[in-house]
């Protein structure tokens, strides 16, 4: 057992590696690893380590009798384990149980710290829930104490609000009383100026004898000029937004818009045109424009009269004043400039907006101004002027119903509002719009309202139903501006799209015409007061006239 591979034993029981015979360190190393042993093998190399060769010999005769006579068999025979590599084992173990602890650790301290984050975020924000909940209870203390001082003035405000209705009812009492005076009294000066010249026509024919018929008839019409000019002047006397409807002032005949063409393109502003006026005599437009300035022109020839420069920013509103004499316009710089045309200056600047101000309109009567601005009200320039207040929004234009004391307002709150000018409030709004209201018109009668929006919606109101008569959709373009002619049948519309489109009013709604020409938006359009010609403006900086 001990023989030729005696040097092999020795290593493998000692636990050295084996190199065989001639191989040197240069040489290749043969490495023989260790398995675990079973338990005799094990006794006999520990005996055999340790020289003890008769214990072996010993140990030797008893095993072998022990299995030849099946005491023990060869399946309860265990291994015997490698401690060595056990205790490796161990330690990787141990190695990772450590990496483990660490990371837990580092884990555990990240946790901690949000922990402790949260717990100074929750002691905050108990901190705010006690301070809220203390001035909660505190604005509950303080409503208590007002709606208990406040109960002692409802019978307050009761008893004033029945003086109020009271003195309106006297009021309105007084302006009928008033306006009956007022026909007593032109009544009765008729009828002096009759008198007066029927006596003077006596004494004439006493003298001189029998007039013709023709000097008899002049002497009628003088009597009834006369008459209407007293008239009008006692009218303007009592109240300055009242003055009598002239007759002529209405036609029954439509624009026939269906002849129009193009006729002439005239461009004299730098930027956007952005309105036009015609005056209410000459054959005379004025333009207002982007550039700071307006412009006055000779029609139809297109020569330019007068030029504007006193804006310190875009103007948007411009209307001539009933006789013709003087111009108002409305800027971006929060200003209303009235200029005449005798001076060929500005008389007068109002400056009371707080923001721009995009329309002006002059009264019937001449007398009183009004304006619409962009810091939510519409403002009446007089000797006594008043302030209408109402819209939540801005106002983009004003027009006065004819030969009347009610204020048009188109504002981008999408309402059109009536006001009272002698008593500066709202008699009737209209709802329907959905988007911002950009412009409204009267018809020449002064029975409907017509008003365009941002969306291209264009809808008729009838005063005296107090409800829409028609809804027109020429979108989705913005629709600027609106004009009725002077039957009040025929209404022209400035739209975004560079088209200006022709609607018939009259029973039904029906589409006109389109007029095309503009190359950018058209942000205006008017009638010619004769209904011979139709002018309108645009942002490519020119206007045009179109006619048959």
């Amino acid at each position: 057992m001990l023989g030729t591979d005696k040097p092999f034993l020795l290593c493998f029981l000692s636990g050295t590696q084996f190199r065989g015979p001639g191989k040197g360190k240069q040489g290749t190393d043969a490495a023989v690893t260790r398995k675990p042993e079973v338990a005799d093998d094990f006794v006999r190399n520990f005996l055999i380590r340790m020289g003890m060769t008769k214990t072996v010999a010993t140990f030797e005769t008893e095993w072998y009798q022990i299995r030849e006579k099946k005491r023990i068999l060869d399946s309860q025979i265990g291994l015997v384990p490698d401690e060595y590599v056990r205790s490796m084992k161990q330690d990787e173990i141990v190695t990772s149980l450590q990496h483990q602890l660490k990371q837990a650790n580092l884990l555990a301290q990240y946790r901690h710290e949000m922990l402790e984050k949260l717990r100074r975020e929750r002691n905050v924000h108990r901190m705010h829930h006690r301070r809220i909940a203390q001035e909660k209870n505190r604005l509950i203390v303080d409503v208590k104490r007002l709606r208990k001082h406040y109960a002692q003035y409802e019978p307050i405000i009761r008893e004033l609000k029945k003086k109020y209705d009271t003195l309106m009812r006297t009021k309105s009492m007084i302006a009928l009383e008033r306006d009956r005076l007022q026909a007593l009294v032109i009544a009765c000066f008729s009828l002096l100026l009759f008198l007066q010249l029927a006596a003077s026509e006596s004494g004439s024919e006493s003298s001189y004898g029998t007039g013709t018929v023709s000097s008899k008839a002049k002497s009628a019409k003088d009597l009834a000029a006369r008459s209407s000019s007293m008239s009008g002047q006692i009218y303007r006397a009592a109240d300055p937004l009242s003055i009598p409807r002239a007759v002529s002032a209405i036609s029954q005949e439509p624009t026939i818009v269906k002849t129009f063409v193009l006729q002439k393109t005239f461009k004299g502003h730098t930027m956007p045109i952005s309105n036009v006026v015609l005056h209410p005599k000459k054959p005379v437009g004025v333009t207002a424009s982007d550039d700071s300035t307006w412009q006055m022109w000779g029609l139809p020839a297109g020569d330019l009269i007068m030029t504007g420069d006193g804006h310190k920013s875009w103007v948007a509103g411009i209307d001539f004043h009933p006789n013709g004499m003087q111009l108002s316009s409305s800027s971006g710089d929060c200003t209303v400039k009235v200029w005449s045309f005798e001076k060929a200056c500005c008389i007068h600047t109002f400056s009371d907006h707080t923001q721009a101000v995009w329309g002006v309109s002059y009264h019937n009567s001449g007398e009183v101004l009004a304006s619409a601005s962009m810091d939510h009200t519409a403002r009446i320039w007089d000797l006594c002027r008043g302030t209408l207040r109402g819209h939540v929004d801005s106002v983009n234009g004003c027009i006065w119903q004819p030969y009347n004391s009610i204020l048009c307002t188109a504002s981008s709150d999408k309402t059109v509002s009536l006001w009272d000018a002698r008593s500066s409030l709202c008699v009737q709004t209209f709802y329907g719009h959905q988007s911002s209201c950009n412009h409204a018109a009267f018809d020449p009668k002064g029975e409907t309202v017509v008003s365009v929006d941002a969306n291209g919606i264009v809808k008729i109101w009838d005063i005296r139903k107090v409800a829409e008569y028609a809804t027109i959709d020429v979108g989705p373009h913005p629709a600027n501006k609106c004009a009725v002619d002077k039957s009040g049948y025929v209404v022209a519309i400035a739209s975004s799209d560079s088209t200006i489109k022709c609607f018939q009013t009259y029973g039904e709604v029906v589409p006109i015409r389109e007029f095309q020409g503009h190359t950018d938006a058209v942000q205006a359009v008017v009638f010619d007061r004769a209904g011979k010609y139709m002018v309108s403006a645009g942002s490519d900086c020119t206007f045009r006239i179109w006619g048959p």
